[in-house]
């Protein structure tokens, strides 16, 4: 099947995805701030600079858009035309995430992919994060009793 637009449209159409800020990527942010969690975001030094960062849990959670990090669902459809690029488009981001999880759990981070599907299901998505944020002994260092001030 042939594109319906042409090639530097389609270029300037995948040049606008949001690296950061995402849609998926800000519904979990408002999840883990309103459960009590604080966190850093995207920090360079780290493999693969994560998406959230929890220096005192040593637990990082990246937030993967399905099409560009193939997860196994309906989203990650392979585009039709130049399939042979795409194929090795998609193979060296595996590869990368791969390798910044591996690395990334030597250095002793425990590393959770939040998958853009799951953000869909808000109840589910803040189950599963409450799980993994949460201390051995089931609370968390982070919550406090009180909201946080912000500094304006």
């Amino acid at each position: 099947m042939t594109d319906v637009v042409s090639k530097s449209t389609r270029r300037r159409i995948m040049a606008a995805v949001p690296q950061r800020g995402s849609k998926p990527e800000m519904t979990v942010r408002r999840l883990v701030h309103g459960m009590g969690y604080r966190y850093r975001l995207h920090v360079r030094g780290l493999s693969g600079t994560p998406d959230l960062v929890f220096p005192r849990l040593r637990k990082i959670v990246f937030v993967h858009g399905c099409f560009w990090h193939r997860h196994n669902c309906t989203l990650a459809t392979t585009p039709g035309t130049n399939t042979c690029f795409w194929r090795n488009k998609f193979a060296a981001n595996v590869a990368r995430d791969s390798r910044n999880m591996r690395d990334l759990r030597a250095e002793g981070w425990s590393v959770f992919i939040v998958w853009q599907c799951e953000t869909r299901d808000t109840a589910f998505l803040r189950s599963r994060l409450k799980g993994l944020l949460q201390d051995a002994v089931g609370t968390s260092r982070y919550r406090s009793s009180k909201p946080a001030k912000l500094k304006r």
